[in-house]
């Protein structure tokens, strides 16, 4: 990857303050922190016009790479630290093949080049921490073998805590982080990070800028091309939702690229998965609107035409329970008929008790986490629909720990999840289970 691939306006214009502000080397020697050496090196080479240093580089590159990284090794303070990490980032500029002398300098010490720029990511200053990162992740992408797991585990860190930082840090890491999700075992890695992804998510709604937006989706689209993570991720984060609410104010055509790009991975690798949550997030009305507009990118076209006919063809195929156990699967219940049907519910309430009551667990998962008052009052009804209907209502409820928290949320704030927690308390407690 070219060190150029990841660009930011802090990071240019704190580099070009480094440059100008002179580093006292002679008072480091004399302190013993660095070679007679070393300063000669560093002289040659220090506040020189840039042609004058491409010639130093041209004939001694290796020499450079080794003595950048040994000095960030030796030195702690952040004047110096910056320096370094400058020289090392413009050698680099425009220059990938330049990567090899720095990945070469494991010959002279197995540390370099990882050891001190992994050290350098846990810095406090911001600057030096972001162009560490800059510089390891052009590293890492132009290795031709599998990554190191320590390697990775520095390199994911050091995101997971840019996403919570600032407005530079967030963007430096969302394309970073972009830079090496095309490797599987990034990808994998990154899988196991709750925080990251979390992290990804909050960015991509976060409404800061359309880059921002569009980077942070960019990496959940590229982490869609593993099967696992297709099958798992809308279940797990409720990214469909999200999705479609980002697609539907977005201006820029890349973002709603991307989105329909990660939408077709989706489906693609996981249709099981994800066809019925879409139909349920309403997809098939945006997919719709979005295929009536003008694109400069034909790729864009062609993913709009195949998510429409899956979705026009599932939804045909789609019965009242695969819907209900879709929306159900999202935990983003709200009033759609299906609730209030009472033929519904006379046909489909057994079926709560299939795999070891498995969707009943989630109505009562959904009473003891929701927040949302019109979830909540859904959800209760719902569980009073199948005590109502189902012979094994009463004892399922009781015995899954139903009945406190529903007795519980009589006392809710909201009249509605007031009410609904009333009947189906009335219901739990009556002798007659059709009462």
């Amino acid at each position: 990857m070219p060190l150029a691939d990841v660009s930011n306006t802090f990071l240019e214009e704190s580099a070009a303050k480094v440059r100008s502000k002179p580093v006292p080397w002679e008072a480091y020697q004399r302190a013993g922190l660095i070679t007679v050496e070393d300063l000669g090196l560093i002289k040659r080479v220090d506040r020189q016009p840039r042609a004058r240093i491409e010639s130093v580089l041209m004939s001694d590159g290796q020499t450079y790479a080794n003595l950048y990284l040994m000095l960030l090794k030796k030195l702690v303070r952040v004047d110096p630290l910056q320096y370094l990490l400058v020289m090392a980032s413009d050698a680099l500029t425009d220059h990938p093949e330049r990567l090899a002398l720095f990945q070469g300098s494991s010959k002279s010490d197995p540390d370099l080049p990882y050891g001190p720029l992994s050290r350098t990511l846990e810095t406090q200053d911001e600057f030096a921490r972001l162009k560490a990162l800059q510089i390891v992740t052009a590293l890492l992408s132009s290795e031709p073998s599998s990554l190191q797991s320590q390697h990775i585990r520095s390199f994911l860190s050091t995101i997971t805590v840019s996403l919570q930082g600032s407005q530079n840090a967030r963007d430096v890491g969302v394309q970073c982080l972009g830079s090496l999700l095309p490797r599987a075992e990034v990808r994998k890695a990154v899988w196991k990070i709750d925080e990251l992804i979390q992290g990804l998510i909050q960015a991509a709604n976060s409404n800061v800028s359309p880059q921002l937006t569009y980077q942070a989706v960019y990496c959940l689209w590229l982490l869609s091309f593993d099967t696992s993570i297709a099958q798992a991720i809308n279940k797990k984060y409720d990214i469909i939702p999200a999705f479609i609410k980002i697609a539907k104010i977005a201006v820029k055509e890349k973002v709603i690229r991307v989105i329909i790009a990660t939408f077709r991975n989706m489906v693609t690798k996981a249709p099981a998965e994800n066809l019925p949550a879409m139909l349920v997030a309403e997809s098939l009305p945006l997919v719709k609107n979005l295929s009536t507009r003008k694109y400069s990118d034909e790729e864009v076209i062609d993913d709009l035409d195949f998510l429409r006919d899956e979705l026009a063809r599932n939804f045909e195929s789609l019965s009242t329970y695969d819907e209900y156990a879709s929306e159900l699967e999202s935990g983003r219940l709200s009033w759609s008929p299906v609730h209030e049907s009472e033929t519904f519910w006379k046909e489909n309430s057994s079926k709560l008790n299939d795999n070891d009551y498995e969707k009943l667990k989630i109505l009562l998962r959904i009473i003891r986490t929701a927040e949302d008052s019109v979830v909540l009052a859904v959800a209760i009804h719902d569980i009073g629909q199948y005590i109502k209907y189902s012979g094994k209502g009463r004892r399922a409820v009781n015995d899954l720990g139903g009945k406190t928290r529903i007795m519980e949320l009589m006392s809710h704030a909201d009249p509605d999840v007031q009410f609904q927690s009333l009947v189906t308390v009335q219901r739990l407690v009556s002798h007659s289970w059709m009462s």
